[in-house]
């Protein structure tokens, strides 16, 4: 555990191992017993870091969904999934395929010119077919894969390669409102009935990421993609008030600084660019060492705040590129003070009127990651 002022370092994420351990088994205890769950680890495990969180993760998870071929081989590098299928869920390149093959990720193909390359490709990769059943991103419609099935069948390469089949829910945010999920979950079952006459019997099936596996047992099925919750965090907060009794998350994630710098101001002066903030009395302020360019949204501009000794110091004017200004009048707060930047990180999304996915996400990759 470092000190409450790290001199090599003056911004940090601590991330939190009890509470990741607690979120995987609260996930295990719900999910179906057959089913293997995957740790989705893209976009740099959503903040959290790739490998650190995923070194951390891998003796609890089936298995990782990653972004690229790219965390695919970092992860096969750190020696992290060492037996296990990794993922990947977004765009891959045929540029990129034997790469995929040699460090033995699976690769998702959505579209017929992407199949039409892969017969062509020098070495096939394992890969997982997605369908779109209603989100209208990535993934071929179910009426279509009738002859999807026939094109893998026909081709030995393809046909030993096709490893699993997959969709994605689009609205499993509310137990209340099943009816579109449901609908997802009737195309893609007619989908895998076609995969099912076409010779593939035996493809692993999943449909349920952290929301799904919440609303309803069924959508379990082979495996899950859990991302959102692993991190101690809810997919919606319908789900967190219908189901906060009957799961256990607990947010990994604190993103800290240090107070750089401690002023008093006078009644009048004005904070920060823009004259955008006035302060009405006298009062002392702290500078933050961090700011947009570190991932803090300029949009938390005067409504979030920092933890400095326990206690909510408000954000005053703008953020800036690399630094914040917070008011600690009533806090007897020093420099080299420890800064909580980001406790809450639904608080935090809700006063910026965003959302927590984009918010840990975005926060810089070159900021440490430190496993607590």
């Amino acid at each position: 555990m470092r000190s409450s002022y790290p001199k090599e370092s003056k911004t940090w994420v601590e991330i939190d191992r009890k509470a990741v351990e607690n979120n995987f088994r609260s996930f295990r205890r719900i999910v179906a017993p057959a089913a293997k769950i995957f740790s989705v680890v893209k976009s740099n495990a959503y903040g959290h870091g790739l490998i650190e969180f995923s070194g951390l993760i891998d003796r609890f998870a089936d298995g990782f969904c990653v972004d690229s071929v790219a965390e695919a081989a970092a992860l096969r590098d750190a020696g992290i999934g060492d037996g296990k299928m990794i993922l990947v869920l977004g765009l891959s390149m045929p540029s990129e395929w034997e790469l995929a093959h040699k460090v033995k990720a699976t690769i998702s193909i959505s579209n017929s010119a992407a199949l039409k390359a892969l017969k062509e490709a020098k070495k096939i990769p394992d890969f997982h077919l997605k369908i779109d059943t209603g989100m209208r991103r990535q993934g071929f419609y179910p009426e279509d894969i009738d002859s999807v099935a026939e094109d893998c069948a026909g081709d030995p390469r393809l046909k030993k390669a096709l490893k699993g089949v997959f969709t994605h829910l689009s609205a499993a945010k509310d137990i209340n409102y099943p009816t579109f999920s449901e609908n997802q979950y009737e195309g893609f079952m007619g989908a895998v009935q076609s995969l099912e006459k076409a010779g593939f019997k035996k493809l692993i099936r999943h449909i349920a990421a952290t929301g799904g596996v919440m609303i309803s047992g069924k959508y379990h099925l082979d495996a899950v993609r859990i991302g959102i919750g692993l991190y101690g965090l809810w997919p919606s907060k319908e789900l967190e008030i219908q189901l906060g009794d009957k799961i256990s998350l607990k947010p990994a994630l604190k993103w800290k600084s240090i107070v750089g710098e401690v002023k008093e101001v006078k009644k009048g002066d004005y904070i920060g660019y823009d004259l955008t903030e006035r302060v009405t009395s006298d009062g002392k302020i702290a500078v933050i060492p961090v700011g947009y360019w570190h991932g803090l949204p300029r949009a938390l501009s005067g409504v979030g705040d920092v933890l400095i000794k326990g206690k909510k110091a408000r954000i005053l004017g703008r953020v800036s590129m690399d630094m914040i200004i917070v008011d600690v009048s009533g806090i007897p707060a020093k420099f080299g003070d420890e800064a909580v930047v980001i406790y809450d990180a639904q608080d935090a999304a809700r006063r910026m009127g965003g959302s927590h996915y984009e918010l840990i996400t975005r926060i810089n990759p070159a900021i440490e990651r430190v496993l607590v």
